[in-house]
């Protein structure tokens, strides 16, 4: 549910504008409240079930979640769907940690791969189905219920969680309240300069104030934060031991590659599909399916592979297969190319995509203590989430730039927004232009196979140094 929400809306864009009498920029803060909402206080949130038990922190976050859901779907103006989304965003993130920290504390090494595995399908897949989720319910039900159908689901999971959630223990952690300041208002600044980059043209967002300088002094303001976490005499609300963990942050790295990945590769190959080839939203997101259903079968199957072999054994592989069939999908993208060629390519990069989740998610959390898996729960899925950011901020920068190389002056930006088919004369440039920027991902993911290369065997390394605790019960 929620990383389907954090794309599904894509799809319902035109719709929404309809239904609202809004326009594109307030629809865009549709998706970009429920992001920042999300991405900002995860750091907090995985500290915060480490302090009341995850089990509880999860009820509150999905209780949150699926309320905002039905709000979502009853918003009567634009301003009332922001709300609403930023409200969900925040259930997310109080969700989103504690299931990473609920599968290690509950499950021993020998069979935490394959409940992992299962984990990562989920995630694998509902990364890549929010569009497709989308346009299926926006053309049978109408916008609202790409919202409100997270509301069934939503209770159903509150009965089973809340019967079948175990009380783990919970620690009496000191709260960092500067700490939670500072790395709330860092991540903010940052998330928020790559998020709205393109929208403001990279440049003034109000006064003199521009999009660079909110980037750097979001990473200032965090850089103020790794310092406090350094010297502060409370227990801090990131204790730097994770991050001299050297599969923890290996597999950060690791991490920050796939999600960029998966969260920029889309938006190229489905302007092609449409812009260039005809196809509805839709038809378009189909063509992507079959990615889809193997990511979803076989990451599984490599979960429960990881009580034989080491993580790295399929991580490796998974990076420079996902790179390889990312990179011949994209060099097929010509205006000639059958649409099944294109479908049957997906597969490879599914393939890759279904070895890596479980192998990274397995390597990041296997060697750290019990009392800090909540926190480094929390930073993996930051990690996660700032990435995918960065991913489309940096495609959508790169796809303008190779739209104004292939075309002729002036046909970039305006085919780009443009509903219709190309004139068959600019389709190959626009073709080309879309290759082009399909090589970022790969790029980033041959980084991310480097990462994967160092990883030790779980088990090998140093636990990372648990701190100050009382121990209690959920």
């Amino acid at each position: 549910m929620i990383l389907v929400d954090a794309t599904i809306v894509s799809t319902a864009i035109p719709a929404i504008t309809s239904g609202l009498h809004t326009d594109i920029s307030g629809v865009l803060w549709v998706t970009s409240g429920y992001l920042l909402a999300y991405a900002v206080p995860l750091l907090v949130t995985g500290r915060l079930g480490d302090r009341f038990g995850p089990r509880t922190v999860y009820l509150w976050g999905l209780a949150v979640f699926t309320g905002a859901s039905l709000w979502c779907g009853l918003a009567q103006d634009v301003t009332g769907l922001v709300a609403a989304r930023v409200v969900q965003g925040l259930g997310a993130a109080l969700m989103s940690p504690q299931t990473m920290t609920v599968i290690t504390r509950m499950f021993p090494a020998r069979t935490r791969g394959s409940a992992l595995g299962i984990w990562g399908a989920t995630a694998g897949v509902a990364t890549l189905v929010g569009p497709l989720l989308g346009g299926l319910l926006v053309d049978l039900a109408g916008w609202r219920w790409i919202f409100w159908a997270n509301v069934p689901v939503g209770i159903f999971a509150l009965w089973r969680a809340a019967v079948h959630l175990p009380r783990l223990p919970s620690r009496s952690h000191s709260f960092d309240v500067l700490g939670v300041l500072l790395s709330g208002l860092g991540l903010f600044l940052m998330v928020f300069g790559i998020q709205e980059g393109q929208t403001y043209h990279w440049s003034t967002v109000w006064g003199p104030v521009t999009i660079p300088m909110v980037i750097g002094a979001g990473a200032v303001v965090f850089a103020a934060f790794l310092v406090w976490q350094r010297v502060t005499p409370a227990e801090p609300l990131l204790p730097l031991s994770l991050l001299r963990q050297r599969n923890f942050t290996l597999a950060n790295a690791a991490t920050a590659a796939v999600s960029l990945t998966v969260n920029s590769m889309i938006i190229p190959a489905m302007l092609y599909l449409q812009v260039v080839r005809g196809l509805d939203p839709t038809a378009a997101a189909l063509s992507y399916a079959p990615m889809s259903l193997l990511s979803a079968v076989l990451a599984p199957v490599v979960g429960r592979a990881l009580a034989r072999v080491s993580p790295r054994s399929l991580a490796l592989p998974g990076m420079l297969v996902m790179a390889a069939g990312l990179a011949a999908h994209a060099w097929s993208l010509r205006p000639g190319t059958p649409v099944w060629l294109l479908a049957a390519l997906t597969l490879v990069i599914g393939l890759g995509s279904a070895m890596i989740w479980s192998p990274v998610s397995l390597t990041a959390t296997t060697d750290l203590a019990p009392d800090v898996v909540g926190a480094g729960s929390g930073v993996f899925n930051a990690t996660r989430q700032v990435a995918a950011a960065v991913g489309s901020a940096m495609m959508a920068v790169l796809m303008q730039a190779q739209l104004a190389a292939k075309l002729p002056a002036g046909a970039g930006s305006a085919e780009l927004g443009a509903a219709g088919r190309l004139p068959e004369e600019l389709r190959p440039g626009f073709a080309l232009a879309m290759t082009h920027s399909l090589m970022l991902p790969v790029v980033v993911l041959l980084l991310g196979a480097v990462a994967t290369a160092f990883f030790r065997p779980p088990g090998s390394g140093r636990s990372a140094a648990p701190a100050p605790a009382t121990t209690g019960t959920e």
